[in-house]
């Protein structure tokens, strides 16, 4: 009885540490998002005054005027084109390449797959002289194409990596089974691989968009055009333009990253499966 009620004791206070974290991970995340949402319904002044409280007086149009405008819009096209580029070359290659790391033998397969994994050790910052010159001999300047295929190529990595993972967890008597029936490699990954490996998808495909919709040195390095600038670069010209009306600088914040926030609302429960697929077996 003793013992019972003791690990009763336990289960509770467990319980209530892990309540206890969760709600300070929580509030540590989403005190800023609100602040900064609050904030662009403020005036200057009150913002000043009152910068973590509601506001005095809700400034509709702090939004409407963003919303109505032409920039934003094009600011968000732009982010989306290059995301959504960025994210089907991620899916094909990274996914294609997988399936031959896991079910294909070949000689240099472990060397191969070592030297994409080097990816994951340098950041896109400390290649952008050479990456600027192999882009601007391609005549890629200035194009969606600049700034998507170093994207792509920094992010096979981490993606090639864990579509392996995924691959190599999948019941290895479902690929003998397809091959006595003669589906080759092809078939097998088009028709048994690719539709048993969603979560892993949801995964890769959120990895790379959210990616790709904060980069900020790429575009600022590939793009001079205005008019093809994503939504980080357009802050900056937007701050310059308005960097004494911070609630105004909020509200644009605040618009530009709800839609990665939507995206993640919606295959949360995917990213979780596909991240943890190769935790068992790899």
């Amino acid at each position: 009885m003793t013992d019972m009620s003791s690990s009763i004791r336990m289960s509770v206070s467990t319980r209530i540490y892990l309540y206890v974290s969760l709600s300070l991970i929580a509030a540590i995340v989403l005190v800023p998002l609100v602040t900064t949402a609050l904030g662009g319904f403020k005036t200057l002044g009150d913002l000043r005054t009152n910068p973590f409280g509601l506001p005095t007086e809700w400034q509709w149009a702090n939004y409407t005027n963003i919303l109505f405008g032409e920039r934003y819009w094009l600011q968000i096209g732009n982010s989306l084109v290059i995301a959504a580029l960025t994210v089907l070359l991620t899916l094909i290659v990274s996914s294609m390449a997988a399936f031959a790391f896991a079910h294909v033998r070949f000689f240099g397969s472990s060397f191969l797959l070592n030297y994409f994994l080097l990816g994951l050790m340098f950041p896109a910052a400390t290649a952008i002289l050479p990456l600027f010159i192999r882009i601007r001999d391609l005549g890629l300047l200035n194009t969606y194409w600049g700034v998507v295929l170093p994207q792509v190529a920094f992010g096979l990595g981490m993606s090639i990596l864990l579509f392996r993972n995924y691959f190599r967890n999948l019941p290895e008597e479902l690929f003998q089974a397809a091959f006595v029936d003669g589906c080759g490699y092809l078939r097998f990954f088009w028709h048994i691989s690719l539709p048993l490996s969603r979560p892993i998808v949801a995964t890769v495909s959120i990895i790379s968009f959210v990616g790709s919709w904060n980069s900020y040195i790429l575009p600022l390095i590939m793009l001079n055009s205005e008019s093809k600038y994503p939504w980080p670069l357009g802050i900056m010209v937007y701050r310059g333009e308005y960097g004494t009306e911070w609630q105004l600088v909020l509200a644009f914040i605040t618009l530009t990253i709800l839609p990665t926030i939507v995206v993640f609302f919606i295959a949360q429960r995917h990213i979780i499966a596909g991240l943890t697929a190769g935790a068992v077996k790899s």
